[in-house]
C-alpha cells in the first residue's frame, strides 16, 4: 500500500478484521477499528499506541454511526478506506428459523454495512477519492442448505456493492465486494448463531452438513493473514476490482455455479425468448 492511508475497519476484535488491522499497522498505516466494549478497545489500541484507534460502536446502532464517523474525520483524519468487516453467520433450516433471526442477520450484515457507507460517503465524495471494501462471502455467489439467511444477506451486500460502485465511480470512489471462501476464523465456531433443530424431515439432509461444518472449524484451507494481504493489495491497486474472490475453494465453487447457471439458461432459452412482444 502507498503510505499515509487511514483505514476504518468494523469488527477488529478477531478474524479478518484483526488480521487486516495488524497487517495494515505493520505496513505503517493508521487504523481506526470498531469494537463492542472497553476491554476490546484497550486490546486493539495496544497493538500500536500511535496508529491504532479504537472506537466503541455496534454497527446496528444506526443512530450513532454518523456521529462516530464525523468524530473520526475530525480527530484522526480523513478516512481513505472503509472496510465493512463486521458480520456473523447464521446456520439454520429456513422453515425452522424465526423471522427475528433473519432480521438480526440482515441488521448486522446488510443494514449495518449500508449505514457505515452512508456515513463515510459525504466525506469521500467531497474529497473525490476513497475506497470501500465490503466483506461478503462466496455465500453471496453460491448457496448451500442450512445457511439461507446468511446467503440472503451476502447476496444483498454483493448487489448493493455493485450498484453503489457504479453510482460513486464518477467521484473517484471505488467499491470492492470481497468474497472469501473457507478461512480459519471464528465464523463457523463461536461467532455463528445456530437455530435449534425441530423438524425431523430435514435430519437426513442437514445434520451431516452441520456436523461437517463444526468438525472443519479451525481447519479450513484459508489463511486470514494472507486474505488480509490480498485485501491490502486490492486497496493499493490503481484499478481495484468490483468483485474479489479469496480462496481456491471460492474460485472453484463460484465458477461451477456460473457454469451451471449458463447451462440452465440455455436449456430454457426458447421459453425465455417466447415472452418478448
Amino acid at each position: 500500500m502507498s503510505s499515509g492511508k487511514i483505514l476504518l475497519i468494523t469488527g477488529v476484535s478477531s478474524g479478518f478484521g484483526r488480521a487486516l488491522a495488524q497487517e495494515a499497522l505493520a505496513a505503517g498505516h493508521k487504523v481506526v477499528g470498531t469494537v463492542r466494549n472497553a476491554q476490546a478497545k484497550r486490546d486493539f489500541e495496544s497493538l500500536s499506541p500511535s496508529s491504532a484507534f479504537g472506537r466503541l460502536l455496534d454497527v446496528t446502532d444506526f443512530d450513532a454511526i454518523d456521529a462516530v464517523v464525523a468524530e473520526i474525520e475530525a480527530n484522526v483524519g480523513p478516512v481513505d478506506v472503509l472496510i465493512n468487516n463486521a458480520g456473523y453467520g447464521h446456520e439454520g433450516i429456513m422453515e425452522e428459523s424465526p423471522l427475528s433471526e433473519m432480521r438480526r442477520q440482515f441488521d448486522v450484515n446488510v443494514f449495518g454495512a449500508v449505514a457505515m457507507m452512508k456515513a463515510v460517503l459525504p466525506f469521500m465524495r467531497e474529497r473525490r477519492r476513497g475506497h470501500i471494501l465490503n466483506v461478503t462471502s462466496m455465500g453471496g455467489h453460491i448457496t448451500m442448505p442450512g445457511i439461507t439467511y446468511y446467503c440472503g444477506s451476502k447476496f444483498a451486500l454483493e448487489g448493493i456493492s455493485s450498484s453503489l460502485g457504479k453510482e460513486v465511480k464518477p467521484f473517484g470512489i471505488a467499491v470492492t465486494a470481497v468474497a472469501p471462501g473457507s478461512f480459519r476464523t471464528d465464523w463457523a465456531g463461536r461467532s455463528m448463531a445456530r437455530t435449534p433443530r425441530s423438524i425431523p424431515d430435514y435430519d437426513a439432509s442437514f445434520d451431516p452438513v452441520r456436523r461437517a461444518r463444526e468438525e472443519k472449524s479451525g481447519k479450513q484451507l484459508g489463511d486470514p493473514v494472507k486474505a488480509a494481504r490480498a485485501m491490502l493489495a486490492a486497496i493499493d491497486s490503481a484499478h481495484p476490482p468490483a468483485h474479489l474472490l479469496l480462496g481456491s475453494d471460492a474460485l472453484k465453487l463460484v465458477r461451477e455455479n456460473l457454469t451451471a447457471l449458463e447451462y440452465e439458461f440455455s436449456q430454457w432459452e426458447t421459453l425465455t425468448r417466447s415472452t418478448d412482444g
